[in-house]
């Protein structure tokens, strides 16, 4: 554009101007375990923590547009009907063809999924002949119509309305035969279907990246590159997929397997004071709930070998302390355990965000307050954040090596087992606000009443 001296040149505002002057970023989401979702404590998911970080940079709200279908999300930002994308996107070929795509932030595997005892698909060849399904317009359409020039005989359905978590129930249900999913898509909900398994990866690994609308316009999009690189360089990064995804690698088929059987025939008879110690607390009721079961495994009769008894594990001093007369009725040391939490929760720094908080509490359930902040002196020492589990999860298990422990307060302490105590809470947590959802209870549970109309907290 040439402007005379005498004329008066208007330029129309970049995107980035745009977003600052409305005072939100939209952004296009979908719900699922590895993008969006309601948890207890707010809103949360990787897209959701690494876009509101995004936003809380420029200064401006986020606002998460979560369209009807899988297929909508690319064209809502084609079509400019939001300033983004934050889905779990694949970088693919076919995409860059309607929107530009920002750096990746993580790499993923398109894997062949199926259930146990069902034939197992080792290479691509294995899939000619077999049902499987795939969700309508993914990247793993894409890569099995890659693969269909070599195997010109390969089928495959495509379904619109789905997300890979229903697709990877149904595969367990034996619903389905075969479907694809990425590998950070199989790692969290192996934990809800053990009984999954991955064939062989579905061509090379494909990076995950933020969509933008093509445009000459570059203002938001190195905004968001600008954004990524720093928090890629500071941690930041790690730390947010090391939340989320951190206990899903641990995984244990036969521990959970045990799980979901124990929460069939164990469970019904102590959710009423779950239930009840969660009105007096304000704590999830599936929270206490896993803690119980990591401490006994619902087994009121249990005794450890240190001599702590009941559902909740405590001993005779906290017993004690937090007014509980018989820690083996169950009843007393289910309300006792969550009066202990809620009282560690309490003394935790109130500037420590959920759910870090709570996660932190639980480490000091199972190793003292005291241990815990000699931990977080550690975590602090090591130019790390205090304020966040995934930092002090990882020093914790210093407090057993001489050269540091001798620098603490309280010295010694086994500081691997609450690192594996708070990861097997959280992984038991996750299944049991899985079980519990509307789409997934039974139909005799949804003729009992709903924990979350009593209970402060959702999933």
């Amino acid at each position: 554009m040439v402007c005379s001296l005498t004329a008066t040149c208007s330029y129309p505002p970049s995107l980035l101007e745009q977003v600052l002057e409305l005072g939100y970023l939209s952004v296009a989401t979908r719900n699922s375990p590895t993008t969006y979702f309601q948890a207890a404590y707010g809103p949360g998911g990787p897209e959701y923590d690494l876009v509101s970080g995004f936003a809380d940079a420029l200064g401006v709200e986020v606002r998460m547009v979560v369209p009807p279908r899988f297929l909508d999300v690319v064209p809502a930002v084609a079509e400019g009907r939001v300033h983004m994308a934050a889905a779990g996107l694949s970088v693919t070929s076919a995409r860059w063809d309607q929107v530009r795509f920002g750096p990746a932030y993580q790499l993923v595997r398109p894997q062949v999924v199926y259930r146990v005892g069902e034939r197992r698909l080792r290479a691509p060849e294995d899939l000619l002949g077999q049902q499987i399904t795939v969700i309508a317009g993914s990247s793993h359409a894409e890569r099995l119509n890659d693969l269909r020039r070599r195997y010109p005989g390969l089928q495959w359905n495509e379904e619109p309305d789905v997300e890979s978590e229903e697709l990877l129930y149904r595969v367990s249900q034996r619903e389905l035969d075969y479907t694809v999913a990425d590998s950070n898509e199989v790692a969290l909900n192996r934990r809800f279907y053990p009984e999954l398994r991955v064939g062989f990866d579905v061509g090379p690994p494909e990076a995950l990246a933020w969509a933008f609308a093509q445009s000459d316009d570059d203002s938001l999009i190195d905004a968001a590159t600008a954004y990524l690189e720093r928090i890629e360089g500071d941690g930041t990064l790690d730390r947010i997929m090391r939340r989320y995804y951190g206990a899903a690698d641990r995984f244990d088929y036969v521990g959970t397997r045990t799980f979901l059987r124990h929460i069939d025939s164990r469970l019904p008879q102590y959710r009423v004071m779950f239930l009840n110690a969660a009105r007096e607390t304000d704590i999830d009721w599936r929270l206490l709930a896993a803690i119980a079961y990591q401490e006994s495994h619902w087994d009121q009769d249990a005794v450890s070998y240190t001599g702590v008894r009941g559902l909740m594990m405590l001993t005779q001093d906290t017993a004690d302390h937090i007014g509980i007369s018989d820690r083996t009725d169950p009843a007393s040391s289910v309300m006792g355990g969550a009066r202990y939490l809620a009282m560690m929760r309490s003394s935790i720094p109130a500037r420590i965000p959920e759910p870090d908080r709570t996660w932190m509490a639980l480490a000091a359930y199972n190793i003292g307050l005291g241990h815990l902040e000699d931990a977080r002196v550690l975590t602090q020492r090591q130019g790390a954040d205090p304020d966040r589990w995934p930092d002090v999860r990882d020093h914790l298990p210093l407090l057993s090596q001489k050269r540091w422990y001798e620098t603490t307060r309280y010295g010694y302490a086994r500081g691997r087992e609450p690192v594996q105590y708070v990861d097997n809470i959280r992984s038991y947590y996750d299944v049991l606000i899985w079980m519990t959802s509307d789409l997934n209870r039974s139909a005799r549970e949804r003729d009992t009443p709903d924990p979350d109309s009593v209970v402060g907290g959702g999933g």
